[in-house]
């Protein structure tokens, strides 16, 4: 009796796969950084030369050198706007096994507010300017152009998805796409602990006005604490070292004599958290740099 004869496929691309990735290329195409993500809404993980950051990963995860791995690793940081990479040998092998497009919104110069359920839509409604709206599986994402520090349940519900993170993209969504407003950006500060002190009421040195003040007229600070500012303002990476830097730099020649006011360390510390610093951040900061001077 003759056995049946067995018909065997080979394996190609399939719909789906196919699908995420013209939707990524089409993105890239606008200038937003993207990249796929596994079942459960997760990144890939780090290919074997990558793992533990054994390739030196990106330094912060804030830039794309010095790893030159060709696959997708390091998370968010793989994001890519380049069709050349998106569609390379090992980017395909991952749409392969994709379940979703996901993509970068501080690299695209946007932040999205995730509301997770509807009481934290209708917080929403009544404490944030309205603005493009997307509806994801439970909730919406509320997306603004301009960029800020990434933070997680900053209220019951609420994410904040912007620099060193990443957002699954579900759509154009509807409604004009509005500026970051300041009610977003406080959000990041008030989930920090009540208990922590303004950065202002740590801040000053100790010892602070117990020296004769070396500086012959009050423009010299001045000029001091304006270049502070403008080195961190113009910070395109490693922020936080940079802020750390230019606290030791303040400190060192300002630290002893006592002329740093409230003033001019709020300058500061309102600087830095322009650029993406958490109030923690800048006050660790602050603290280790007199640590190192001795203050």
């Amino acid at each position: 009796m003759t056995q049946p004869t067995t018909i065997r496929r080979v394996p190609g691309p399939q719909p789906e796969s196919a699908e995420l990735l013209r939707s990524a290329l089409t993105l890239a195409a606008t200038g937003v950084p993207v990249l796929p993500l596994r079942a459960g809404k997760v990144p890939f993980g780090n290919c074997h030369q990558c793992a533990g950051n054994a390739c030196g990963g990106r330094p912060n995860m804030k830039s794309a050198g010095p790893c030159q791995c060709p696959g997708v690793c390091h998370a968010w940081a793989a994001a890519t706007t380049d069709p050349a990479v998106l569609t390379s040998p090992a980017w395909t092998a991952a749409w392969q096994r994709a379940a979703a497009v996901a993509y970068h919104p501080g690299g695209a110069g946007l932040t999205v507010v995730d509301l997770d359920d509807a009481a934290a839509i209708a917080w929403a409604r009544t404490a944030l300017p309205a603005t493009r709206t997307v509806e994801t599986t439970r909730g919406e994402h509320w997306i603004y152009r301009g960029t800020m520090a990434s933070r997680n349940a900053v209220r019951p519900g609420v994410d904040l998805k912007s620099t060193m993170a990443y957002a699954r993209y579900l759509g154009p969504g509807t409604s004009t796409m509005t500026a970051l407003p300041d009610a977003v950006r406080a959000l990041a500060v008030k989930e920090r602990s009540p208990a922590r002190p303004e950065p202002y009421s740590v801040a000053m040195p100790a010892g602070a006005g117990s020296r004769e003040c070396p500086h012959r007229t009050p423009a010299y600070l001045a000029r001091g604490i304006a270049m502070a500012e403008q080195r961190i303002t113009t910070a395109s990476s490693a922020v936080h070292a940079t802020v750390y830097r230019t606290f030791l730099a303040v400190l060192s020649t300002h630290g002893r004599c006592g002329c740093l006011s409230d003033a001019h360390i709020t300058r500061l510390f309102t600087a830095a958290q322009a650029k993406g610093e958490s109030l923690r951040h800048c006050s660790d900061a602050w603290t280790n740099a007199r640590t190192t001077l001795g203050l």
